[in-house]
């Protein structure tokens, strides 16, 4: 019996996903990461479910979704919606952020990401 509900094809996909970042999620990473020494513990390219989210702080129940193009089409809203009411009814938090938003307002961004993770951050040494 699997110990998972994850299917190999699945994480074979994650493995493919996270050597191949796009330069909207490396920046996204270098911020989140800016975000460890207060506690955060984002992952890349995580399996949950049948998805895979772009990061996860899975103690925390906290997504951060760096979307392209193929987010825009009709097919790919429907895709995010699904994909968006599973997360949640597994109790995540998903946020959810355009490339332009990432590379272009990377402060917006980040305090964003700051305040919906500040109940599970550690306190700023002074």
């Amino acid at each position: 019996m699997p110990h998972s509900n994850i299917t190999p094809k699945t994480r074979e996909t994650a493995k493919r996903l996270r050597r191949e970042l796009t330069k909207a999620e490396a920046a996204m990473w270098d911020m989140l990461r800016d975000l460890r020494p207060l506690g955060a513990r984002f992952r890349r390219e995580t399996p949950i479910g049948p998805y895979i989210a772009d990061f996860a702080w899975l103690s925390a129940r906290l997504i951060v979704e760096v979307d392209g193009d193929s987010h825009e089409t009709a097919h790919g809203r429907r895709h995010d919606l699904a994909r968006d009411a599973f997360l949640r009814s597994e109790g995540f938090n998903v946020l959810r952020f355009d490339n332009a938003q990432v590379l272009d307002g990377p402060d917006y961004v980040f305090i964003t990401i700051e305040k919906h993770a500040a109940p599970f951050l550690k306190e700023r040494a002074a």
